[in-house]
């Protein structure tokens, strides 16, 4: 994140400097030489403080623990359990190399599997980790619980020191900086973790100028995944992130959206379709994909754009679907 700073006004030059012309003449000094003996040493000084950082500042080759390709599946072990609400945990896992990264990029998605007790089939899902990507030594998974849902289950069911199988990265959308001027992200639930992940490299990039709207439906407030990273964006970036959450069952003192995400609310916090070079990702549920925009057939095929999207007059190449 870009930390505040405050910047302290300097004291006027009159104060700065003593008032020699009213002195009183003094023999002869030894300052020239001084000085000329002291510039002498700040240059030395100067050069080996820029050389050491230099040498600090450059960036750090790590090895990718992922690599994609034929690469087969990696066993991580799980280290940490944090519990974020009633039905969902962030999972923490090693890598194998304390000084590697994942190898995830923005974009992407891993696989996990796991195989049954009773040596069933095995169970393969996607997930994507809220950590950064350029993070040493583990990444964060975020994951919800869902009845009768085998995987989630599985992760939600597991110990400190326990393994679980990963493959990846799986690519889905190639970002690159100001590649739109405008994005906006629609999540339902857990389809907030690759909005989470395109928003913080939006904003960790300087030269990266896009604006990012987000709306973000869940059942209740406590569903609000990743609430606090979320506020922390909008506070330190408020001219170009906005946030807008809508609740199935908000509380009394609730100030957002009620209900689903409408065709009303989009069309006041979407910018028009008819607006050059804007994006709009989707990610959720089935039934949100159904509302807003239609699912994909396959993660190669986004399959037709139907929904709100459409009828608000969205075309097919400004919707991207997670």
């Amino acid at each position: 994140m870009l930390a505040r700073q405050t910047f302290r006004c300097a004291r006027p030059l009159s104060q700065s400097f003593r008032p020699y012309s009213t002195e009183a003449p003094k023999r002869k000094s030894l300052a020239p030489l001084y000085l000329t003996v002291g510039l002498a040493g700040l240059g030395v000084g100067l050069y080996r403080y820029s050389s050491d950082s230099a040498t600090a500042q450059a960036p750090k080759q790590r090895e990718s623990t992922f690599t994609g390709g034929d690469q087969g599946w990696v066993d991580l072990k799980l280290s940490e359990i944090e519990v974020l609400n009633h039905n969902t945990k962030r999972l923490r896992f090693e890598l194998p190399d304390k000084e590697a990264v994942s190898g995830m990029h923005v974009a992407s998605a891993l696989l996990t599997k796991f195989t049954p007790a009773d040596g069933g089939k095995p169970v393969i899902r996607p997930y994507t980790p809220t950590s950064d990507e350029d993070q040493p030594g583990y990444m964060d998974l975020v994951v919800k619980v869902y009845p009768n849902g085998p995987m989630s289950e599985h992760m939600h069911n597991m110990a400190v020191d326990q393994q679980l199988s990963f493959k990846g990265p799986l690519p889905k959308y190639k970002w690159e900086a100001n590649k739109h001027d405008h994005i906006c992200l629609i999540a339902g639930g857990t389809g907030i973790t690759p909005m989470y992940q395109l928003a913080r490299a939006i904003f960790k990039n300087p030269e990266d100028k896009t604006k990012v709207t987000l709306v973000f439906g869940n059942v209740s407030e406590e569903d609000i995944l990743l609430k606090k990273e979320l506020n922390e964006l909008e506070n330190t970036y408020p001219q170009r992130f906005k946030a807008f959450y809508v609740l199935d069952k908000p509380p009394k003192e609730w100030v957002g959206g009620k209900g689903f995400i409408t065709k009303e609310l989009l069309k006041t916090v979407l910018p028009e379709p008819k607006e050059e070079n804007i994006k709009i990702f989707v990610c959720g549920p089935p039934g949100l994909y159904k509302a807003i925009s239609g699912a994909k057939v396959s993660p190669k095929d986004q399959g037709e754009l139907t929904g709100i999207l459409k009828e608000l007059g969205y075309d097919k190449e400004q919707v991207f679907k997670f």
